[in-house]
């Protein structure tokens, strides 16, 4: 698997993955169509990162777009055998102290789980999007992978915060990422999600549950039937705001272009023919479709109704839980597939990952496994994953 798709620095002690843009650096989100596009910006958060004295060490490889499952099928590294995350990789090996990485569809949490390390996803809005390479806007947000949560802390504190560039940057200046005490706290472990995933997986929640109550942590078992409904929703919504957004990938004014066509409409279906994967060429009709006029109005007008649903039922759950404690993937390992079944596949795996997606939750991976919380309840989500962190040392 190739780590690497530019080499910035030596020593540098933060890498960024493929979707974020780095000034003058390649940035193709993994994908033929943007081949050569070099930026002449970075985003938000590399920039201020970079202000507070961290160096980017380089891009590493995602998914195209990051469709895909945890970055297996990049135009320029796709990879065989047992799959991983390159980014996730380099903070397990301790090339780097952490990575950015944007979470769309769970591809960043999986990795981070499979590889053994740590990865915030933050409330929707509370780390700027300016500069990340948008595919479904209304659910994609730059996250951090570290090897712990202090880490994780540590950068979260820089990168977070209200930009004037991001039309979906919240007003607050800070957030709090205070790590405390999780005595008291109250957490669940939904049944239906539970059920999904293979007896490995299962074993990993019911340890990390059992180190929590050694803290004094209430952990119990609850039924929850939404998350099957979240994830259709959420794969309508993924689908067709990444239709709406890849369509600005031509040919024409920068990235891929076809070498063979006789006329402008030839130009850009042979550059999109060549230039997208499999995988996204599925997404892209998929999103047609539902945003079609016989489709909108039971699909993605549905999906959008059930978005408000899921949050309602979700706040329900967070009345009583400060957490809830599941799986993010139902093995602890993927093997190398044909890219004709990913569609599917990353639709069955996502139902773990959906819910903070669709309704902008935050949710943190340690020890192989996910805790999902409120809004701005991240500081609660370190607090747990620390003290899971400290029984496993």
């Amino acid at each position: 698997m190739t780590e690497y798709i530019t080499k910035i620095c030596d020593n540098g002690n933060i890498a960024v993955d493929d979707t974020i843009l780095v000034k003058d650096a390649q940035a193709t989100a993994g994908s033929r169509i943007l081949e050569g596009f070099k930026p002449l910006f970075s985003a938000e958060a590399v920039t201020r990162l970079e202000n507070k004295g961290y160096t980017v060490s380089g891009k590493t490889s995602t998914g195209e777009f990051g469709l895909d499952l945890v970055g297996e099928f990049s135009y320029y590294a796709p990879q065989e055998g047992t799959l991983k995350g390159a980014a996730a990789e380099l903070v397990a090996k301790g090339d780097v102290k952490a990575a950015l990485g944007v979470d769309m569809n769970g591809a960043t949490r999986r990795a981070a789980a499979l590889s053994g390390v740590d990865f915030l996803k933050p409330t929707y809005g509370t780390v700027s999007r300016y500069g990340v390479i948008s595919c479904a806007a209304s659910g994609e947000q730059p996250g951090v992978y570290a090897k712990n949560a202090d880490a994780i802390k540590e950068i979260m504190d820089v990168i977070a915060g209200h930009d004037d560039k991001d039309g979906t940057s919240l007003p607050e200046e800070k957030y709090d990422y205070t790590i405390g005490d999780v005595n008291g706290k109250k957490v669940c472990i939904v049944k239906e999600l539970l059920d999904k995933a293979d007896d490995e997986t299962k074993a990993k929640v019911l340890a990390v549950a059992e180190s929590l109550k050694a803290d004094g942590v209430t952990v119990e078992t609850v039924s929850l039937d939404i998350f099957d409904l979240a994830n259709t929703a959420w794969q309508i919504l993924m689908c067709a705001e990444t239709c709406n957004n890849v369509s600005r990938y031509d040919g024409v004014k920068y990235g891929y272009r076809a070498e063979k066509y006789r006329n402008i409409d030839e130009l850009y279906v042979n550059s999109r023919t060549e230039g997208f994967n499999f995988l996204t060429k599925t997404v892209i009709l998929y999103g047609s479709d539902v945003l079609s006029k016989n489709r909108y109005k039971d699909c993605f007008d549905k999906s959008l109704r059930v978005r408000r649903v899921v949050s309602e039922k979700m706040a329900e759950l967070f009345a009583t839980y400060d957490a809830v404690l599941t799986p993010v993937c139902s093995k602890t390992a993927y093997k190398a597939y044909d890219i004709k079944d990913a569609f599917i596949k990353v639709f069955e795996e996502s139902v773990f990952t959906c819910v903070p997606n669709l309704i902008g939750a935050p949710a943190l991976v340690t020890k192989g496994v996910q805790f999902i919380g409120k809004n701005f309840s991240e500081n609660t989500l370190l607090s747990l994953g620390a003290a899971a962190e400290r029984k496993g040392e």
